[in-house]
């Protein structure tokens, strides 16, 4: 009886006509063939295809190399493995530090001898184009190629400008971000969620979140809508423009802003089709008492077909809408047949005041309440929420579904239970105590330090206004000293939306202006908030020091 054979089998040899294909092909040797994986575990498999978290193409198909034109062009197999590769080199396919795989490997996969690999890896790494150390592999060499002819330049990911010292408004401390109670609501929301949260939904949202947004902005924010009249978008960008954009279907070709506001919203708005008619402000925020007065030259043909208001804390000036000017909004849209879209960006903070209710509440057939996470936990979750009258329910939600279907399902349910479980609301008064003291320490530092400058629209929010004194130097000229001192910060005018606005917040427009508007004293629009505990104090006193110099 036999003794049971325990090697593997010889494996099948190529053809003996196969080109450049040896019947066995030389070892590699450590010194010549420098692309052993580092860290590649004993049962990896062969080939070198190791699991590892360093940049590396494990698979020669990964490459997505391009050898039939070469070959049919009269290239040999070698030389066109050099130039296939050089070309991704070159086009950026194949980034500096990018691991190649083992030469065994690419061989097997692109079907061709491993020598001609070797070959290949030496003949390139000898050009500069590759770099190899014994035992280390094959990597991309970090070297600087030169932009293609006509390329366009490369479109800045982050617009925000930066220094060393962050005022800019509109961004809360993101050194708060609640990290565990996230990491703690995601655990659980992903152990009870159903199968078919994960699947393709309603455009609306989630209706765990729905239910739970319900439920809290009904409870702290006097909000009245139901979970089929709620829809979560991503970020309230993308919600106000599908409103503009529903609107824009409903025939309106004009839509009403706040005199001083942010400029990309405007953006979005402009972007959907729709003219702005600005509205002027004073200490009681806008004057939607002067709504019927945007018709224009075209009369009713340009009457604005919506107005965008920040009522609860007027962006930038801080101001809160009064309850006359609310009421004569919401009877405009009513006797318009319009609507007054409701922004609430940050109607959890405030400090010196009693909580202001949604302006919604007043109707919520004709008003289109909007808010968002964006202030209460970080931006970059874009996590916002439109509760809709009954009439842009079916308009909105499609439209939504038509930009990316639904908003990111795991987030979604990580709010809900963030919101359920109460950790949300202990987030959010922590964060109102942090803000207030911040807020507190900079009024203290300007009426030290500063005592001329005028602080305004304090009493609620994560920014601040403050206004100089006439005399002082022009905008621009403070903010370039800023920007030279480190300091990143905007001034009022930049908020401005036009012309027909008023030029400085609180003063009375001027008769027989020009278009121009008078001169106005400087204002800058600082987001205390923004820095962190540790980068608060040197930012405070960057700031104190421009202001002393202006």
């Amino acid at each position: 009886m036999s003794r049971p054979r325990t090697t593997p089998g010889p494996v099948p040899s190529a053809p003996r006509n196969a080109p450049d294909t040896p019947r066995s092909a030389p070892r590699d040797t450590p010194a010549a063939t420098p692309d052993a994986s580092p860290g590649a575990s004993p049962d990896a498999p062969r080939g070198g295809r190791a699991r590892g978290h360093a940049p590396w193409t494990a698979f020669g198909g990964d490459l997505h190399l391009d050898l039939t034109e070469r070959r049919a062009a009269g290239a040999g197999l070698r030389a066109a493995l050099e130039d296939a590769l050089r070309e991704a080199v070159q086009d950026g396919r194949l980034a500096p530090g990018t691991r190649l795989p083992s030469s065994r490997a690419l061989g097997e996969d692109l079907g061709i001898a491993r020598n001609t690999v070797v070959e290949a890896y030496g003949q390139l790494t000898a050009e500069g184009w590759l770099g190899a150390r014994p035992g280390s592999g094959t990597t991309v060499a970090d070297r600087a190629a030169p932009r293609p002819a006509g390329r366009p330049a490369a479109v800045r990911a982050d617009r925000r400008p930066t220094g060393r010292h962050d005022l800019l408004a509109g961004r809360p401390d993101l050194s708060l971000f609640p990290r565990s109670a996230w990491l703690a609501s995601a655990r659980r929301a992903l152990a009870v969620a159903p199968h078919d949260a994960f699947d393709y939904g309603s455009p609306l949202g989630r209706i765990e979140l729905r239910r739970a947004l319900c439920d809290y902005l009904a409870r702290v924010r006097g909000v009245r809508t139901d979970p089929d009249r709620l829809l979560v978008c991503s970020g309230f960008g993308q919600g106000l423009g599908l409103l503009a954009a529903a609107l824009r279907g409903r025939g309106a070709g004009r839509i009403a802003v706040e005199g001083y506001g942010l400029p990309p919203q405007r953006e979005v708005l402009r972007a959907a089709g729709l003219g702005l008619a600005p509205l002027p402000l004073d200490c009681n925020g806008a004057r939607t008492d002067l709504l019927d007065d945007l018709g224009g030259a075209g009369g009713t043909a340009e009457r604005p077909g919506a107005v965008l208001l920040t009522p609860a804390h007027q962006f930038p000036s801080g101001a809160a809408l009064s309850a006359d000017r609310r009421a004569a909004a919401v009877r405009w849209a009513r006797e318009r047949d319009g609507y007054v879209i409701e922004d609430d960006y940050d109607g959890e903070f405030r400090y010196d005041r009693q909580p202001l209710g949604a302006m919604q509440a007043l109707d919520p057939d004709r008003v289109v309440y909007g808010g968002t996470a964006a202030k209460s936990l970080a931006p970059g979750l874009r996590l916002a929420w439109l509760a809709l009258p009954d009439e842009l329910v079916e308009p909105v939600a499609r439209l939504k579904a038509l930009a990316d279907t639904m908003s990111p399902v795991t987030d979604q349910l990580t709010f809900a239970e963030l919101i359920t479980s109460g950790r949300y609301d202990r987030h959010v008064r922590r964060c109102r105590l942090h803000y207030r003291r911040r807020r507190d320490l900079l009024v203290a530092a300007l009426a030290e330090r500063a005592p001329e400058v005028r602080v305004t629209g304090i009493a609620a929010g994560l920014h601040a206004v403050l206004q100089l004194p006439p005399g002082s130097r022009p905008e621009a000229e403070l903010l370039e000293q800023a920007r030279a001192a480190g300091l990143v910060l905007t001034g009022l005018d930049w908020y401005r939306a036009g012309p027909d606005a008023e030029r400085a917040l609180g003063l009375p427009a001027p008769e027989n202006r020009s278009d121009a508007g008078p001169a106005a004293p400087p204002a800058l629009v600082v987001g205390y908030a923004t820095p962190s505990d540790r980068a608060f104090p040197a930012a405070l006193d960057a700031l104190c020091a421009i202001l002393r110099e202006s």
